[in-house]
C-alpha cells in the first residue's frame, strides 16, 4: 500500500469527541537509519515521534513541540520534536550493556515543551514509568489535568513503521450544556470501539481504513491530512553561532590546539569543521557588522 507520513484529523458528528491518527513511515526510517538501535529502543523512539506529530498537529502552531525522557533504565534520555507541525526528528541514548528483555526507561521524567515562534516558551515536567505511567498514560493525564480535556491514547511501533490514535471530549461552551447529555454514552461507545484497534492494523492499514472497521456505524467527518517529513534543524549558521557563544580567545585557543573545530549533528550526523582562518574571519570586524 502507499503508506504516506501524516496526521489525519476526524470528528464524530453530532458529538463533542474529536480524534487524531498519525502514521510514519520514511521519516521514521530516516531517524533509525542514521543510527544503529537497538530493537527496543527503536520502537520506543516510533512512539515518542508519533505522539510528538500527533500533539503538535492537534495543539496546532509555529514553532517546536518536544518529548523529552531522562529515565533510570537502559534508556537513559529520548527526545522527539516536531517543527511546525511538519517536521520530525527523533534521538536517544541508552547504556552499552542494553540488553532487549531488560527494563528501557525505569522512573525517569518527562518534559513536553512547547516553544512557539512567537509568544511564550512553556514546559510541564511529568513523571513516567515503563509499568504504570507509559508515555500514553501520562500524555491523557496531561490533556486532563492541563487543558481539562478528556483524552485517549494509544501508540504502536516496530522496526519500519509508528502509528498514534487519540480520541478527545472538548468540553462544551456553556450555551451547549443542554446538548450534553448523551456525552459520556457517546464517550465510552467510541472508546470501546476503539480499544479493538489492533497493532497490525495501526501500522498497515490507511488513516481511512481503520476508522471504518472501528466506527462504521458511527457517522465520522475526515479533514485533510496534515503530511510530516524528517528534516533536522543543524545548519552552517546554527554551527557558526555555536562557535561566537564561546568568544574570540577561546574559540582562536581550541582552534590552534586542535587545527579544527569539529562540529557533529548529534541527530542527523552532519558535520562542520572550520580551521584557523575560517574561525578568524567569523570574529573580523566585517563578519561582525554583518551579524548587526
Amino acid at each position: 500500500m502507499n503508506y504516506t507520513d501524516a496526521t489525519t484529523r476526524f470528528l464524530f458528528e453530532h458529538t463533542p469527541i474529536r480524534g487524531e491518527i498519525t502514521q510514519l513511515s520514511q521519516s521514521f526510517q530516516e531517524v533509525l537509519g542514521k543510527h544503529n538501535y537497538p530493537v527496543g529502543v527503536q520502537k520506543l523512539i516510533g512512539q515518542f515521534m508519533a505522539a510528538t506529530a500527533m500533539l503538535s498537529d492537534t495543539i496546532k502552531f509555529d514553532g517546536i513541540l518536544s518529548l523529552q525522557v531522562k529515565g533510570q533504565g537502559q534508556v537513559r534520555t529520548l527526545m522527539a520534536e516536531c517543527r511546525n507541525n511538519e517536521a520530525v526528528r527523533a534521538i536517544a541514548q541508552y547504556n552499552d550493556d542494553f540488553d532487549d528483555s531488560g527494563e528501557l526507561l525505569g522512573e525517569g521524567q518527562l518534559a513536553i515543551t512547547i516553544d512557539p515562534d512567537k509568544g511564550q516558551r512553556y514546559q510541564g515536567i511529568v513523571l513516567i514509568n515503563d509499568d504504570e505511567l507509559t508515555l500514553e498514560k501520562v500524555l491523557e493525564n496531561y490533556f486532563l489535568q492541563s487543558e481539562q480535556i478528556k483524552t485517549r491514547i494509544w501508540l504502536f511501533a516496530d522496526q519500519q513503521k509508528a502509528s498514534g490514535f487519540m480520541l478527545q471530549s472538548m468540553p462544551h461552551s456553556a450555551s451547549e450544556s443542554s446538548l450534553s447529555q448523551d456525552d459520556d454514552e457517546d464517550w465510552d461507545r467510541i472508546n470501546f470501539l476503539a480499544d479493538t484497534l489492533k497493532p497490525e492494523e495501526a501500522l498497515e492499514l490507511s488513516s481511512e481504513t481503520i476508522l471504518h472497521r472501528l466506527f462504521h456505524e458511527e457517522t465520522v467527518r475526515l479533514y485533510p491530512s496534515h503530511q510530516h517529513r524528517f528534516e533536522c534543524t543543524c545548519s552552517e549558521e546554527r554551527s557558526t553561532n555555536a562557535i561566537l557563544t564561546l568568544g574570540q580567545d577561546e574559540a582562536l585557543s581550541l582552534v590552534e590546539e586542535q587545527k579544527l573545530i569539529e562540529i557533529d549533528c548529534q541527530f542527523c550526523h552532519s558535520k562542520y569543521a572550520y580551521n584557523i582562518e575560517q574561525v578568524k574571519a567569523m570574529f573580523s570586524p566585517k563578519a561582525n557588522d554583518a551579524i548587526n
